[in-house]
């Protein structure tokens, strides 16, 4: 199991002054992981790319809007599903729904200029949060369960993504697609940065393609051993990650791929922190998460990783 334990915890402090210090400490952070050489860590690495693949729309329980075509789902899902497990599919994004910690493995999304342009007709202010009783009442979280917790309701689709009207708005606030994070400091802050990141891609790329998703990561307690443990809020359970990823592909006008991925710890981060300290090689995801991501992308198809050619 050791070969599974990809990621100890990533403590951010204060920062020290100067891009040096900011590496040397980023560096630290990952001084406990047991399966990624510190040779290796810093250099773009490659998704395990696996064999299983679906372009086709799957929705084993469809939810609100019937009229939902396989042809949106099959193009957010072009590069393949990371699972099967509780596929829900929305007007503009697709999910899979984590019934025992009630947070999404995985939820994807298809971003263009278009859908992430401003839109005066789409405001988010008039969408509520709201549970989705497609999910058996024992499983779904409610917003009960994040009242006085001191988390916020987190966007995994974030609402800043679907701006084509407003109904797709509406859909990123049920709670399938959300999970407890810091607001301030996090959720409102850096996540929000990177979030901005990856809606500005479009202006560069005709089309983007982004799977966002949880972890519970392990960490090195005094005893020397390592433990996963996490928060559970409301009479729920809803399970708190320690940190979140992004997994972002782009196609260029050449139709060449390339690819970046990012690990956030879910507590307060200064906001001054470049968005690349948090980049990681794809497969310590994957392997953290137990998921393949984009998996009908071969390797050939990659021209960059992390912004470095490969």
């Amino acid at each position: 199991m050791s070969r599974l334990v990809l990621i100890s915890s990533i403590g951010i402090g204060s920062w020290q002054t100067g891009a040096y210090f900011e590496r040397k400490k980023f560096q630290q952070m990952f001084s406990d992981f047991d399966c990624i050489s510190k040779k290796h860590f810093f250099k773009p690495g490659f998704p395990l790319m696996g064999t299983v693949s679906a372009a086709t729309a799957f929705s084993p329980a469809p939810i609100q809007d019937k009229n939902v075509t396989a042809n949106r789902i099959g193009q957010i899902m072009k590069y393949g599903f990371p699972g099967f497990d509780n596929i829900r599919s929305y007007d503009d994004f697709c999910l899979s729904y984590d019934r025992r910690n009630r947070v999404a493995h995985w939820v994807f999304e298809h971003l263009t200029a278009e859908s992430v342009k401003h839109n005066d007709a789409v405001d988010r202010s008039k969408s509520d949060f709201k549970p989705d009783e497609s999910v058996h009442k024992f499983f779904r979280s409610e917003n009960t369960d994040y009242k006085g917790s001191g988390f916020d309701r987190g966007h995994l689709a974030a609402a800043g993504n679907h701006k084509q009207n407003q109904k797709y708005c509406d859909q990123t606030f049920y709670l399938t697609n959300m999970a407890p994070q810091v607001g301030k400091g996090f959720n409102r802050d850096s996540w929000n940065r990177l979030e901005r990141h990856v809606r500005k891609l479009t202006k560069a790329y005709p089309n983007v393609y982004c799977c966002t998703g949880p972890l519970y990561l392990p960490k090195k307690e005094s005893d020397g051993k390592l433990y996963v443990k996490y928060q559970v809020i409301g009479a729920n359970s809803v399970a708190v990650p320690t940190h979140f990823y992004k997994i972002v592909v782009m196609e260029t006008a050449d139709n060449k791929l390339e690819m970046e991925a990012y690990v956030m710890p879910n507590q307060v981060i200064d906001d001054e922190t470049p968005l690349k300290l948090f980049q990681v090689p794809p497969e310590t995801i994957e392997r953290a998460a137990g998921l393949l991501f984009f998996d009908k992308i071969q390797r050939q198809q990659l021209s960059k990783i992390n912004g470095k050619s490969i």
